[in-house]
């Protein structure tokens, strides 16, 4: 594990690192997808912008509400501080400053998201590779599987051997991401998100049985019970798109010319 490095006397957190390349993937996504469809390579450059401090805000925000009886006593360290980003807050912050970002360039629709999906499927399998390298205490359970390991040197150092449940998961949502990216011509708008949705539910509702996490809730934790919501919220989508339509199957390729970015009939 290495939770720092030393470059030229400065100290450079590895998570910060992986964090970064997190985005710069997820971007690289979005810039090939726009350039298939024929748009602007530079709003995926925006986009990853937006996403990235919205990201930011909402990842601190959630740390601030879930820790507050901590936090509170030393607010201005807890909301400035380099640790305490939680993935679902950063996923609802970054989704909001995407939405904004859309509305202002007037491209806020169902495609948009579908583009959306392999990138976050992507930046989500870099990110977690951050947990693992900087040992950021994210690991599982204690276990005796072959591939148990310890973290003695991580940001959360331990010795004994545990599930390295980033490594699960940088491995899930790389597999999400190839399936998601695979599937990009393949339906109507707004599935592959839905698809996303329900992909991200299932990666996180699984990895928490070994997770070291509490239970909340009927057995239960608290990211099981939102990775459920999200579960749900991408069933729902699909039970409505195919109601209305017939069917999930795109009728056309999404990078013919006909199928422009915008219209009227993708709105969210």
């Amino acid at each position: 594990m290495q939770p720092e490095i030393d470059v030229l006397g400065i100290s450079i957190k590895t998570f910060g690192v992986m964090f970064a390349l997190a985005f710069l993937a997820s971007g690289a996504v979005v810039a090939r997808r726009m350039r298939e469809l024929g748009r602007p390579v530079d709003w995926a450059y925006e986009m990853g912008f937006a996403a990235l401090v919205g990201g930011l805000v909402g990842a601190r925000a959630y740390y601030f509400v879930e820790e507050y009886d901590s936090a509170k006593e030393d607010i201005l360290g807890a909301i400035f501080s380099g640790g305490g980003l939680v993935w679902y807050g950063g996923l609802i912050g970054g989704a909001l400053g995407v939405v904004a970002w859309a509305a202002w360039r007037g491209i806020l629709n169902l495609r948009l998201l579908d583009i959306a999906a392999p990138a976050l499927a992507v930046g989500y399998a870099v990110g977690r590779g951050g947990c693992q390298v900087s040992g950021d205490g994210d690991y599982g359970d204690p276990s005796g599987v072959p591939w148990a390991m310890a973290y003695p040197d991580g940001a959360v150092p331990t010795e004994e051997r545990v599930h390295p449940t980033p490594i699960y998961e940088t491995l899930a949502m790389g597999l999400a991401a190839w399936v998601l990216w695979r599937w990009r011509d393949a339906f109507r708008p707004g599935v592959l998100f839905a698809v996303y949705l329900m992909l991200a539910g299932i990666e996180r509702f699984l990895v928490e049985f070994v997770r070291r996490n509490d239970e909340v809730l009927v057995g239960l934790t608290a990211p099981q019970l939102q990775s459920l919501g999200l579960f749900l919220a991408g069933a729902a989508w699909l039970v409505v798109v195919r109601s209305r339509h017939g069917g999930l199957r795109a009728r056309v390729p999404e990078t013919a010319p006909a199928a422009p970015l915008r219209s009227a009939s993708d709105r969210v």
